[in-house]
């Protein structure tokens, strides 16, 4: 299956207490995917508390195909695209923009 930025997928996502099977985003470009074997992904977590600025509540998470509210969180995985990788939705521009704007902080410390 071919993945696109912004695509919501079910995948075995490793976390501090083990792997367990989760949604998240892909980040990765077709680009990236044309040249790579893997496929880079940020987690989606339904935690809403206590957010931080690389953190994001999703305003559109019912039409990205998830069932409850969910926070994107700038916890960033490359996984094999073996995984057993099935996608569940898409995010909407809106909700992708500041996605990387999320990123953009995590990555950058830039906040313009």
């Amino acid at each position: 299956m071919i993945f696109n930025p912004g695509d919501v997928v079910s995948v075995d996502f490793p976390g501090a207490t083990g792997i367990k099977r989760r949604p998240a985003i892909v980040l990765s470009s077709k680009t990236y995917h044309s040249l790579r074997p893997d496929i880079i992904v940020g987690l989606i977590t339904s935690q809403t508390k206590g957010l931080g600025v690389t953190d994001y509540a999703l305003q559109d998470w019912k039409a990205a195909g998830l069932r409850i509210e969910s926070v994107f969180r700038s916890f960033i995985v490359t996984l094999p695209k073996s995984t057993g990788m099935t996608k569940i939705g898409q995010v909407s521009e809106q909700d992708w923009g500041a996605i990387r704007n999320c990123l953009k902080i995590a990555i950058t410390g830039l906040t313009d």
